[in-house]
């Protein structure tokens, strides 16, 4: 069953399909009709969109489905691997845009129809992809769905790229000068590499289980740093998975406590860190100090300086 969240990112999600089918199909059109090779590039960058956001609608759906037998740890990290492969679809897209331009370049056309139509859909992409945008990015953020915010980052760059044609067809109506269409061709198809670069990384991350951002990980320590009961601490790993965040770690406590109240402190403690850090789950390892401090003198040769700080190096 799907939670408030889930159902909040999919109609994002959707959203986004219906209006970048409706861009797609009026810039083609506009394009084949003005023979603009600057709007039929953004046809094709709107409809690498359309392919992105169909990918993040599936993986918004999937990634909500609870854990099950062969995914014990949920299904999160689809969200990430729809943005990988939306970041390949959008290399796809400059590709055919820089064959385009160079071939416009190349071999120029005598003459160009009347602009004002393909400047006129330029203008209505740039108005709706700001406002379509601006409300992914807000689901995303609420929702902390790195498929939507992708999907926000497509067409913040789809707004920048339009507006781009934009000016690069009012210059070439206003000049006469047939290669500043495919000139601005040129330029929307490297600020879409760019796009493309900046999201491959952003996604590859959390696929290879990088840690959570600083400033998440510190709450994780001042909640421990700040229990007198726990005596020390080490193996603080972190990690995300769509927007299930995962910490394990190592605490050491007194050791003449009982089991139940080793267990009482661990439950104190999780419970505090999830008040900070939503969609978390979190697995606490509990040693007994002095012998830990033991061990990790004799077998790991810690000097006794680094056994008294409150977090020693992991071994």
């Amino acid at each position: 069953m799907h939670s408030h969240g889930g159902h909040r990112k999919q109609s994002a999600a959707l959203l986004s399909i219906v209006s970048n089918s409706s861009l797609v199909v009026g810039k083609l059109a506009v394009g084949l009709v003005c023979s603009s090779v600057a709007v039929i590039s953004e046809a094709v960058h709107s409809a690498s969109d359309l392919m992105a956001s169909i990918i993040a609608y599936a993986a918004v759906r999937m990634s909500d489905s609870p854990p099950d037998e062969d995914h014990p740890y949920g299904h999160g990290k689809i969200e990430s691997i729809s943005s990988l492969a939306e970041a390949l679809l959008i290399f796809a897209a400059a590709l055919y845009i820089v064959y385009e331009a160079v071939h416009k370049l190349l071999k120029p056309p005598a003459s160009s129809p009347p602009l004002y139509l393909a400047m006129g859909v330029m203008a209505v992409s740039v108005v709706v992809n700001f406002f379509i945008s601006r409300h992914l990015r807000k689901v995303g953020k609420e929702t902390d769905s790195q498929a939507l915010l992708a999907d926000s980052e497509h067409l913040k760059v789809d707004v920048i790229t339009a507006a781009g044609v934009f000016l690069g067809l009012g210059l070439a109506q206003l000049t006469g000068k047939t290669w500043l269409d495919p000139a601005a061709a040129l330029g929307v198809a490297l600020l879409i590499f760019r796009a493309a670069w900046d999201l491959s990384v952003e996604a590859l991350q959390p696929l290879m289980d990088a840690r959570l951002p600083v400033d998440e990980e510190k709450q994780v320590r001042d909640v421990l740093n700040g229990d007198p009961r726990v005596l020390g601490y080490h193996k603080l790993r972190t990690r995300k998975s769509g927007s299930q965040r995962h910490v394990d770690v190592h605490v050491q406590l007194d050791d003449d406590i009982t089991l139940l109240e080793a267990h009482q402190v661990t439950e104190d403690l999780e419970d505090e860190i999830r008040k900070l850090l939503p969609m978390l789950l979190i697995n606490i390892h509990v040693e007994p100090y002095l012998a830990e401090m033991q061990h990790q003198l004799e077998v790991h040769g810690l000097r006794p300086e680094e056994l008294n700080q409150k977090e020693f190096p992991s071994n």
